[in-house]
Parts: structure tokens; C-alpha cells; sequence
């Protein structure tokens, strides 16, 4: 996205009188290093907590939360007007109320008002403000009108505070930004998505486990990327050492069995599901208590049993007729040899509506940035993925996703 002077993406970042306000400084970072250029528009507030020099001195702009300063220009029209995206971090509780109520008292609401680009809030705030029913219907009136209102993390607030409130990291708020300003469409706004990621491990004692190499890049790519379609995500996390991703509600489980229970959980309210978890087929019938000992004679066998099938699971409850049941089930098939004959007879079995199938091993797939893919359809479309990121990937799959729902 890097670029020179006037074709230069222009972003308008916009900063909340929050305690995160510091943390919009990395957001800043990334925005400038990566090409864009960068106007910050804080509120008067906002400058108690990081001060108009630092963001000067970090965005090469002017800063002022004025509308009276340089009048000539008529800031509180043109910054809007000129931006191709405007995103807010921390977007508080009473910026989220002003912006929902068309309230213009600076210049931060006034770029807000005369804005027709896409515009993100990233809210951070103490729980009980996030939930307080005020908060909630002005987020559900921003999202109505097309704003992309990312939900906040869960984790460690001001104090000793801890809950749904925190600013999500800043690096995944610019992942956000990024897909936004590349012309995401937002075809899953209103629709709640389940994501699985990463891989399971069976116990088979208190150190030791069956698992797999699946890192959770791809799963985390896909819900990163229904994010900035409008989505609201829940993402079951199997072992995965990534940064949650900004609007994403994760669940964190360990074993097959823990992700089964959350999965299906999830569903019932999910319209569509997509399984890019690697889950252990197998698990060892009973995990020792204590440590194995390695011993001068050969170990004892480790007897398995089998795990659940989650996606047939997903999908026969669908075929039973049980409600509530996601309207569209996606799965993926890693394979290592006979990759689409494999993928297509895994279609057939399973029941699912798309089916994503991709060579792993020799340094493909597990733990690398790209992928490569061929999307199988129930009625038998067939779409290649060639090599790239794999948001490129996440991507197709949700555009075949959001096609295929009423």
C-alpha cells in the first residue's frame, strides 16, 4: 500500500480521551511506515493523556482538536471530506454517543459527520460503560448505518479492572483498517460467523500430547478478515500464540473434546460456520496422572480411541432438521497426496457446503504466511486459490459464504 505524495491512502485517525489513547501511538506507526498519510485529530481530552507534540512529531501533520484554529482551511469540513478511511482509537463511550446522535462539538465529531469514506471505532472503555444499554444502542445505531464499530478485548482494564472493555492490539486494528481501505466488501454486516483455528492436543499425560503443526494463521486470517466484512466473530482458539484479533470474541480450548463443546455451542446462534481447526482424529484412551517414566524395556503401547467429527456433527444436525443450525458449513482438508480426490470424497462424507483443500507438509501451509487452495462446492463448483497471503484465501472463502446466504 505504500505510495508518494498525493496517492498516498489518507487516513484520519482519530483519538478518544481513554487511558489506551497511548496505545493509538503504535496504531500511528504502523499507518505512517506502511505508506499512508496520517492526519490525528484528537479531543481536547485526549491531549491530557499523550500531548499535540508527540503526534505531530510521530504523523509529520499539524494537531489540533479545535475547530478555530486555521478557520481558512475549514478543517471541520475538509478532513473529513478528503480521507479515504477515518478510523477512532479509543473510540470512548461518549464519542460512540456523540457520533451516534450527530453531536458536533469539535473537530473530531465534525470530521465524523462530514466523513463519506469508511469509518472504524475501536471502543475502549470500562465494562460496565460497554454494556450499559445506552452504549450498546448507539454501537447497534453506528452499525446500522454502515459503521464499522470493532467490538473491544477481554482483558486487564484500568486498575485492577478485568472484562470486555480493552483496546484491542494495535496491530490487529491496522489489519482491520488495512482490509477496510482495500475495498473489503461488507457482505457479512448483520451475520455472526464461527471460526475454528489452530490445533488440538490429547493429553496423554500431564507434559505429553497428540497434536498436530497447525499454527491457527489461517483460521485467525479468516477471522480477521469477517471482521472487516461486518461480521460478528466468535473464534475457537486451539493452542494458538497469536494476538486475538480485533473484534473477534475468542474462546480458548485444548483438546477435540473442548472444541466440539464450544463449536457447537457457538453455532446455535452462528449463521455460518467455518471448521480451519486441525483436530486430532484420534485420542489416547486414558492419560496417565503423573509423568511416564522412560524405562530400561520397551513402553507400553498407547491405545487410542476415536474423536468426534465435529463438521459431520455441524452438518447432520442440519441434515436432522435440529434448530438452530448455521445456513452455510465450510470445512478444510489438509492433505499430502491425492489432494483433490481426497478433498472430494471429504465433501461427499462430511455434508458440508464448501470445503477448502490444500497440500500441507514440505513447508507448506502449517505455519507459513501464504496458502494455496481449491474450494470445493456442494454442487460441484470447484475455485482455485492460487498462492498468496492468507487473508487472500479467507477472503474467497467468505465471498462463496456470504453468496450462499438468505
Amino acid at each position: 500500500m505504500a505510495g508518494e505524495g498525493p496517492s498516498r491512502p489518507r487516513v484520519v485517525l482519530g483519538v478518544g480521551a481513554g487511558i489506551a489513547a497511548y496505545k493509538a501511538c503504535e496504531l500511528l506507526r504502523l499507518f505512517t511506515e506502511s505508506g499512508h498519510e496520517v492526519r490525528v485529530v484528537p479531543t481536547r481530552d485526549a491531549l491530557r493523556f499523550v500531548g499535540e507534540p508527540t503526534w505531530a512529531a510521530l504523523s509529520g501533520s499539524p494537531v489540533t482538536s479545535e475547530v478555530w484554529e486555521s478557520v481558512h482551511e475549514v478543517p471541520h469540513v475538509r478532513i473529513g471530506q478528503a480521507a479515504d478511511l477515518v478510523v477512532v482509537a479509543p473510540a470512548t463511550a461518549d464519542i460512540l454517543a456523540k457520533a451516534a446522535h450527530g453531536l458536533a462539538g469539535d473537530l473530531l465529531t465534525n470530521t465524523l459527520l462530514t466523513a463519506r469514506c469508511p469509518v472504524v471505532l475501536a471502543p475502549a472503555m470500562h465494562t460496565e460503560m460497554w454494556e450499559h444499554p445506552a452504549t450498546r444502542a448507539n454501537v447497534a445505531t453506528l452499525r446500522e448505518r454502515g459503521t464499522l464499530v470493532i467490538d473491544p478485548a477481554v482483558g486487564r482494564l484500568t486498575g485492577a479492572d478485568t472484562g470486555p472493555g480493552r483496546l484491542p492490539d494495535p496491530r490487529e486494528i491496522f489489519e482491520v483498517c488495512r482490509g477496510v481501505l482495500a475495498g473489503r466488501p461488507r457482505d457479512l454486516a448483520g451475520r455472526h460467523v464461527v471460526v475454528s483455528a489452530g490445533g488440538t492436543r490429547e493429553a496423554i499425560d500431564p507434559v505429553r500430547y497428540i497434536g498436530n503443526r497447525s499454527s491457527g494463521l489461517q483460521g485467525y486470517a479468516l477471522a480477521r478478515t469477517a471482521v472487516a466484512r461486518g461480521a460478528r466473530v466468535t473464534l475457537v482458539a486451539a493452542n494458538v500464540a497469536l494476538p486475538d484479533p480485533a473484534g473477534a470474541a475468542v474462546v480458548r480450548v485444548e483438546s477435540a473434546a473442548e472444541l466440539r463443546t464450544a463449536v457447537l455451542e457457538a453455532a446455535e446462534r452462528a449463521d455460518a460456520v467455518v471448521m480451519a481447526a486441525a483436530v486430532a482424529d484420534f485420542r489416547p484412551i486414558a492419560a496417565s496422572d503423573s509423568k511416564i517414566k522412560k524405562t530400561s524395556g520397551e513402553p507400553e503401547p498407547i491405545r487410542l480411541a476415536k474423536n468426534p467429527d465435529i463438521l459431520a456433527e455441524l452438518c447432520d444436525r442440519r441434515r436432522e432438521g435440529r434448530k438452530p443450525s448455521p445456513e452455510v458449513i465450510a470445512g478444510f482438508a489438509a492433505e499430502t497426496d491425492d489432494v483433490l480426490a481426497n478433498g472430494r470424497a471429504k465433501l461427499e462424507r462430511k455434508g458440508c457446503d464448501l470445503l477448502v483443500v490444500n497440500q500441507v507438509g514440505g513447508g507448506l501451509a502449517f505455519g507459513t504466511p501464504d496458502n494455496a487452495a481449491v474450494i470445493l462446492a456442494a454442487g460441484g463448483e470447484a475455485v482455485e486459490v492460487p498462492r498468496g497471503p492468507k487473508e487472500e484465501l479467507a477472503d474467497t472463502l467468505w465471498g462463496l459464504v456470504a453468496a450462499r446466504l438468505f
